[in-house]
């Protein structure tokens, strides 16, 4: 037989409201227990995607040489423009880069560097951004601060520099021959490694 309400004494309604607070106290734990290992375990699930997200993302540099110039004519200047297969060049290169997502545009300050890269930059709405005229450390530097897609238009004698400070060793060995036009140099950065592959574009030249 259960005791009726009167038989219950003040001792008895202590104890069992102290039971109460025990018991709530220890549900209350466990609740926190349980939301404090979830927010753990969010915050390690963030920082594990967030480091895959890291490492997963790329980003390339595209090193190329000025295409051909024109020939100097006794009253020009040694500035001189593209001749017409240097134009068709340029407009190769835009057609081979337009759908790589450049973000940026490098050239150096001579008109046959930026006639070369000017196709593309008109295709992107880029503007063609000045360096030089040869590439020293704190350009490269600025150029692995971007983390972006870029184009560097550059000379037969720097573009070789250019892709080894990328690439963080040598992987072009030296000037390119007067004659060489059709290279393209991609130095590929995901995470802390980069890769280099040597492309080719437009008329082959010897």
């Amino acid at each position: 037989m259960y005791p009726s309400a009167n038989q219950v004494s003040d001792s008895d309604f202590i104890v069992a409201n102290f039971v109460i607070l025990i018991y709530k106290k220890d549900i209350r734990n466990k609740i926190e227990f349980t939301f404090g290992r979830l927010k753990k375990l969010k915050m390690k699930l963030l920082l594990a995607l967030c480091l895959l997200a890291c490492t997963s993302c790329s980003h390339s540099y595209y090193i190329v040489r000025h295409a051909e110039r024109a020939s100097q004519g006794p009253n020009m200047s040694s500035d001189v423009p593209l001749s017409e297969t240097g134009q068709e060049r340029a407009q190769a290169l835009k057609a081979l880069l337009q759908n790589e997502k450049i973000s940026e545009i490098f050239s150096t300050n001579t008109t046959r560097t930026k006639t070369t890269a000017q196709p593309l930059a008109e295709k992107l709405g880029k503007t063609v951004q000045i360096y030089g005229p040869r590439p020293d450390s704190a350009f490269i530097q600025l150029l692995k601060t971007k983390k972006k897609n870029i184009l560097i238009v550059g000379h037969s004698n720097t573009i070789d520099d250019i892709a080894n400070m990328l690439s963080g060793k040598t992987v072009v060995a030296g000037d390119l021959k007067e004659t060489e036009y059709d290279n393209l140099f991609v130095v590929k950065v995901k995470g802390k490694k980069a890769s280099f592959k040597k492309r080719k574009f437009g008329t082959l030249t010897l």
